[in-house]
């Protein structure tokens, strides 16, 4: 998108929201009205928020729906994993490396267990827990409100139940950023392209005024690879990637044999990352 455009859609879009009302406008984006809804679904052949993909009664086996489950203990035993996985995912990404932290863009990165688990504080953690830190990355939602909150459909669920990003779609506006809990998202307050180290022809750059985030890897899951993070893991098994639908998958099996957490599963955004404590 030229640059024209997205300032001509920018201030249109803003324009319009505060004629209606601003903050309203804004709170019914995030909550997800019936005109929302609807047009959310209307795009990138999915049914992005209404998906059925086996967190509210069944799964249909004959849909995918992928999930991640990280094994915190296996990244306490091995604190290198956690520089491993980060620079993997952001190798293959064209993730931009800005010496300025305030301009940080993250698709994975590593942060302690009370940042990522607020919603489950203890006043006595153990040393390991206490002492490492664990990955974190989007969540991938079944409900994901960064969807219903896009003015422009330009964060969509696709088909195998993974949030994406369509960077020429963005216009910037950070409605998506502001409806994510989890703080998954990050803009482009700078000019990318010069920041990424050994740039990655098969994977798009972005320009300034975009936001991005994890895709769980969908342009290799289309290859039939494994996400860049779970392949620098090898062997350890510290990230299992899987179609959380099929009930012989290896993640499913690891869900059956251990008790997982997830990031703040009160807020009925659905997680499909689960952490094995």
């Amino acid at each position: 998108m030229d640059n024209k455009r997205r300032n001509f859609l920018k201030v249109a879009g803003i324009s319009t929201l505060a004629g209606l009302g601003g903050t309203a406008v804004i709170d019914r984006l995030v909550t997800g009205s019936t005109s929302v809804r609807a047009a959310a679904a209307a795009d990138h052949g999915s049914n992005q928020g209404e998906l059925s993909t086996g967190h509210e009664g069944r799964p249909d086996p004959s849909t995918k729906r992928y999930g991640m489950v990280i094994d915190i203990k296996k990244f306490q035993q091995d604190p290198s994993l956690g520089g491993r996985v980060v620079a993997a995912c952001h190798s293959v990404h064209n993730v931009p490396q800005f010496p300025d932290k305030k301009d940080e863009i993250k698709w994975i990165w590593m942060t302690n267990f009370e940042n990522a688990f607020p919603d489950s504080p203890n006043l006595y953690l153990d040393e390991a827990t206490e002492s490492h830190q664990l990955p974190l990355l989007c969540n991938h939602c079944d409900k994901p409100p960064c969807v219903r909150a896009c003015p422009t459909k330009a964060t969509f669920r696709n088909k195998d139940g993974v949030v994406m990003m369509d960077f020429h779609r963005c216009i910037g506006c950070r409605f998506c950023m502001a409806a994510c809990p989890y703080g998954s998202r990050s803009f482009n307050w700078r000019e990318p392209a010069p920041f990424v180290k050994n740039l990655n022809k098969d994977f798009p750059r972005r320009m300034r005024g975009v936001v991005e985030k994890c895709s769980f890897c969908a342009e290799r899951i289309g290859l039939g690879q494994q996400p860049a993070c779970v392949e620098a893991c090898g062997d350890s098994k510290a990230m299992v990637f899987g179609n959380l639908n099929d009930p012989e998958s290896e993640i499913r099996k690891l869900l059956k044999e251990h008790h997982t957490i997830q990031r703040n599963p009160a807020l009925g955004t659905l997680p499909s990352v689960f952490y094995i404590v």
